[in-house]
């Protein structure tokens, strides 16, 4: 097991940036310092803000939260532009991170070419060095973009003093096996530069794609609370942190049982709630219906769960059901101080059973009942139904 502080994964949280860009969420300030020091207080190394370049209000939002003197460091987000650049030194952030189109189909629709960004990279990073503490590179769409041209761009930002070089899978394209093959590949073109990995969930592959990047030696990923974000959304703070500790062995240094708030802080501020069957922290990650679930449970918690809730500040509960069987029943009425006979347990069964359909199909008719009725629109030289 990989434990030792220096080794940890360095995780980015880029909820306040990556997150918010999601259609139709507005963090205020308050909501974005709020998140902030709750990322802090749960031991996120590292918080990417926000966007200078959106103008004044982003820019004093961003300051609010640099005025909390977090021990994170926040970073915030830029285009390969000089009022980008500009606009991110008012903010008063100790890093920056600059954003540079990198496969065909993004530099063609900047209208700009190879060329330029190679040359762009040199003199932003240039200008960056003296005005920041911290300065990253980023690639976009890096899982389209030419393998040779990453590379270069990896030794130009290496050469012109990056602190760290960030790849993008901007529609999410890639899978586990390339992610570690392009990794692999750019710790070798550009030795003693730091690499981190910026997953998108359109394939449902961010967390995977984010171990992988890991395992092939990246130092730092980036992650939103929820996997917010654009489309898909982005890589789960709290399944990266839950997977690496349960699957891979890695602690990452942030608190699993500060998981649950952080997800319920996100999900009021930005409006999006939380489905129940969210991996981590779901409302239904620890309920159990099915009797041969809960028989296993009754005898060993850990026969249908794939670790502690306590670890996860979560409790284990019993839900009676369709699924439910007589050792369910029998249980719950125990932990209740009534006792039933093995024949009482199965009538009681029985109608619980029956209550349980009612109100599932009670349910399916109110979702009917409140869906907008859809009437398609008749093409205007289709033949009227009337004649």
């Amino acid at each position: 097991m990989i434990d030792d502080e220096l080794h940890r994964p360095w995780l980015v949280d880029t909820t306040l940036r990556d997150g918010e860009q999601s259609p139709g969420v507005v963090f205020s300030t308050a909501d974005k310092c709020a998140i902030a020091a709750a990322l802090a207080e749960a031991g996120v190394p590292e918080i990417e803000a926000g966007t200078p370049a959106m103008g004044e209000e982003e820019i004093a939002a961003i300051r609010a939260v640099v005025r909390l003197r977090l021990p994170s460091r926040i970073s915030v987000w830029c285009r390969a532009k000089q009022s980008d650049l500009e606009c991110a030194l008012r903010c008063g952030s100790s890093a920056v991170h600059i954003s540079f189109p990198a496969s065909p189909i993004h530099v063609a629709a900047i209208k700009k070419s190879r060329t330029w960004l190679v040359e762009q990279i040199g003199s932003s990073v240039d200008w960056s060095r003296g005005r920041f503490e911290f300065v990253s590179v980023g690639v976009q769409d890096a899982s389209r973009a030419d393998r040779g041209l990453l590379s270069d761009c990896a030794r130009i930002a290496r050469a012109a003093g990056a602190d760290r070089f960030r790849l993008a899978d901007t529609v999410g394209v890639w899978h586990p096996s390339a992610v570690c093959d392009a990794v692999r590949h750019l710790r070798a073109a550009a030795p003693g530069l730091l690499f981190a990995f910026h997953a998108h969930n359109d394939l449902g592959l961010a967390t995977a794609n984010t171990l992988a990047a890991l395992e092939a030696g990246a130092e730092a990923v980036d992650v939103t609370i929820n996997g917010l974000g654009e489309r898909a959304g982005n890589a789960p703070l709290e399944e990266v942190v839950m997977a690496l500790k349960i699957a891979v062995g890695r602690e990452t240094g942030i608190s699993p049982r500060c998981l649950p708030r952080l997800s319920r802080l996100v999900a009021a501020a930005a409006g999006r709630p939380v489905s129940p069957n969210k991996p981590i922290v779901g409302a239904d990650l620890f309920r159990h219906e099915s009797g041969v679930h809960v028989r296993g449970l009754l005898y060993n918690p850990l026969t249908y769960e794939p670790f502690d809730p306590a670890e996860v500040g979560a409790q284990r509960a019993i839900v009676l059901g369709k699924h439910s069987g007589t050792s369910a029943v029998r249980h719950v009425l125990a932990m209740r101080g009534g006792e039933v006979t093995a024949e009482e347990a199965a009538r009681l069964l029985a109608a619980i059973r029956r209550r349980a359909a009612l109100a599932a199909r009670n349910r399916k008719m109110s979702a009917i009942a409140s869906e907008p009725a859809e009437v398609p629109i008749r093409p205007a030289d289709a033949e009227p139904s009337y004649r």
